[in-house]
């Protein structure tokens, strides 16, 4: 009779045992998800860093060509010399 409440024992346990493993599975696979979900979110943010960047970088350069025809054209302009006293 000890034998078999020990066996009936050894049956629980391990019953018990193979519940919660099913129990870490099941929220191992959640949190696995999760991590996914976190991962796919990170590579869109960085996606659009990229993309902000790429505009600075347009942004920039157009910048730098309009400065760069301003300056041709205020050379090609007739200066007058500065003259503070006198009003036109």
């Amino acid at each position: 009779m000890a034998a078999e409440a020990s066996s009936e024992l050894l049956v629980e346990l391990m019953r018990r045992m193979h519940e919660r493993f099913d129990k870490i599975d099941s929220a191992l696979s959640e949190v696995r998800s999760e991590m996914n979900a976190m991962r796919g979110h990170m590579v869109a943010s960085q996606s659009d860093i990229h993309n902000i960047y790429g505009a600075f970088g347009r942004i920039d350069h157009r910048l730098d060509r309009i400065e760069r025809r301003l300056e041709l054209r205020e050379l090609a302009e007739p200066h007058r010399p500065y003259d503070s006293g006198t009003s036109a």
